[in-house]
């Protein structure tokens, strides 16, 4: 295909790029991630969760993961706080009877003192003291994040020399744990691990780059257009580009 044509791909993968929940549906086929992390994030919540159980899933994106667990409604609370997900979760998960709360700051979680036996967290923030306070005595967090490194390969191929993501911030497993351990829990299981990110087509990668873009900051097809044909370069030499995640898992126990 023609430059031009190319372009008027890209431009119109930047024009649609916007996410529902957590929905990469668009990139099916021409995008994988997240293959090869050695833990089970459901399988880890499971382990833990009981029915009688009362638990909190906090940054539930689109309520994908926790309608998932089949947790009962009633004994089932959720925070999210980026707007559209926000309505989302209004019109899915609230007429189910599931409480759930806007909020976009983990350091104020809108719940009481000692209300939770369990609270689950998939890549979403977290503030281990304020998650102590909403916990009963015993009770668990577990987590599966995105690491401090998660795609700066990825970033670097269009935006070289942007800065780390989230400057400044421990965002890796032994900080973590260590951060939780401060608060008063146990560490009952922990992991991390880097593995391959593929894209098939560049205007997938430029989709995923607006739809994250606190990753990607001022990314766009005009600004990094150079780039992107360097881009379209290595697919039709290599058939794919790729780059790294970083993820960690923690399960903590409230002591």
């Amino acid at each position: 295909m023609k430059q031009e044509g190319l372009i008027r791909i890209w431009k119109e993968e930047e024009k649609i790029a916007h996410i529902k929940g957590w929905d990469f549906s668009h990139l099916d086929g021409r995008f994988e991630s997240d293959q090869g992390i050695p833990w089970d994030y459901d399988k880890l919540v499971r382990k833990y969760l009981r029915p009688d159980m009362r638990l909190l899933d906090y940054d539930t994106g689109g309520g994908e993961v926790l309608m998932s667990f089949g947790h009962p409604y009633d004994m089932t609370s959720a925070t999210e706080g980026y707007p559209p997900n926000v309505e989302l979760c209004r019109k899915v998960l609230t007429p189910l009877g599931i409480d759930f709360r806007e909020c976009n700051d983990a350091s104020r979680l809108p719940f009481e003192d000692g209300t939770f036996d369990i609270m689950t967290n998939r890549h979403g923030d977290f503030d281990p003291v304020e998650i102590r306070r909403v916990l009963k005595t015993g009770g668990y967090f577990v987590t599966q994040q995105v690491g401090g490194d998660n795609d700066r390969d990825l970033v670097e191929m269009v935006l070289p020399g942007a800065h780390p993501l989230f400057e400044g911030q421990e965002l890796f497993l032994g900080s973590r744990k260590k951060a939780f351990e401060d608060a008063g829990f146990e560490i009952l299981e922990s992991g991390e691990v880097f593995t391959p990110i593929r894209f098939y087509d560049v205007g997938a990668f430029v989709w995923f780059a607006r739809v994250i873009e606190w990753e990607f900051v001022d990314f766009s097809v005009d600004r990094c257009l150079d780039r992107l044909l360097d881009l379209q370069k290595k697919i039709e030499r290599d058939g794919v580009i790729e780059g790294t995640t970083h993820r960690y898992m923690i399960t903590a126990r409230k002591k």
